[in-house]
């Protein structure tokens, strides 16, 4: 007759599989807080080159004299970046510290702005959706020489930790008088 052994799990053996889940839960700890940080970047770049694509189809907009001509008369037409946005939306980095901030369309299209056709207006950009960035425009003071350049630029404070996360895009007028934006959003600490 034959007497089975009935053997458990050693301490050792027990100890070995906890230490093998525990650095496969950090693991996916790790990657889960990358995903999250990488789809509310997602936010910046997406909004970031939708506001270049709005900067060049801004610029190539044929805007001329408004002067009436005379018969036989003629005007240049004048291509111009959209000038510097009055404020970011929203205004102050606390807005989106650790948060999303809603933004109304008077944030998007202050009455100086939307009257001199400048910043965001001029831009035809806004945002409905809650964001978790802040975001601002620049552009070169006259904005139709060739070298004039434009900047938008999205801030975050995704941890809450008052270190912004930066995302940029830039564009420049070149010799051709043609608007040539960056092949890719310039990115400076994407997961804070």
């Amino acid at each position: 007759m034959t007497k089975s052994l009935k053997r458990g799990f050693t301490l050792v053996e027990l100890m070995i599989v906890v230490a093998i889940v525990g650095v496969l839960a950090m693991l996916a700890v790790y990657g889960v807080r990358k995903y999250i940080a990488n789809a509310k970047t997602t936010e910046a770049r997406n909004s970031l080159g939708q506001i270049a694509k709005d900067a060049a189809t801004a610029y190539e907009t044929e805007s001329m004299s408004s002067a009436v001509l005379a018969v036989g008369g003629s005007t240049g037409i004048i291509r111009r970046l959209c000038q510097n946005a009055a404020n970011s939306v929203p205004s102050a980095k606390g807005a989106i510290a650790a948060q999303k901030y809603q933004s109304s369309k008077d944030d998007w299209s202050p009455a100086a702005d939307v009257t001199a056709n400048k910043g965001f207006p001029c831009l035809h950009f806004s945002m409905d959706a809650p964001q978790y960035f802040m975001y601002s425009y620049a552009a070169s003071a006259g904005g139709s020489s060739v070298g004039d350049t434009f900047l938008a630029t999205a801030n975050g404070d995704l941890n809450g930790d008052g270190t912004l996360s930066t995302f940029s895009i830039t564009g420049a007028i070149n010799a051709s008088n043609l608007l040539n934006t960056a092949p890719t959003i310039g990115e400076v600490a994407p997961e804070e």
